[in-house]
């Protein structure tokens, strides 16, 4: 059966998706509710409307973001070597990038999860 995922991604741009997912994370939910805090009729939506969006979106984040370290787990060899990979070969550079992108992965989702407390906790914008 072929897969529509390639085996070995040979670039550095995946150790990057992670934490950029985050930072657009970030950026959209702290944008969004300013923006209602500013303006709260604004496109006829309610406070629960935005924060039900929201929750929808960081939920689509998360996904994507585990999507990206199950791209890494396999890169790095679904773990079957302990690192450090320090030797100069590509198997170790794989295997090290691989490694280094599931740590981010790891480290954005809990950032995510944590940008997305405040969804849950807190009640409409304060005067």
């Amino acid at each position: 059966m072929k897969s529509v995922i390639p085996r070995e991604v040979e670039t550095l741009w995946t150790l990057f998706t992670a934490p950029v997912v985050w930072a657009g994370h970030f950026l959209v939910c702290y944008v969004v509710m300013a923006v209602y805090c500013a303006k709260p009729g604004f496109l006829g939506v309610s406070f629960d409307g935005y924060r039900l969006a929201l929750a929808g979106f960081t939920l689509a984040c998360l996904a994507f973001i585990i999507f990206s370290a199950y791209l890494a787990w396999r890169q790095w060899g679904f773990g079957s070597a302990e690192p450090p990979h320090a030797k100069a070969t590509d198997l170790d550079r794989r295997r090290f990038q691989g490694f280094a992108t599931l740590l981010l992965s790891g480290l954005s989702f809990v950032a995510v999860a944590f940008t997305a407390i405040p969804l849950l906790l807190l009640a409409e914008c304060q005067a």
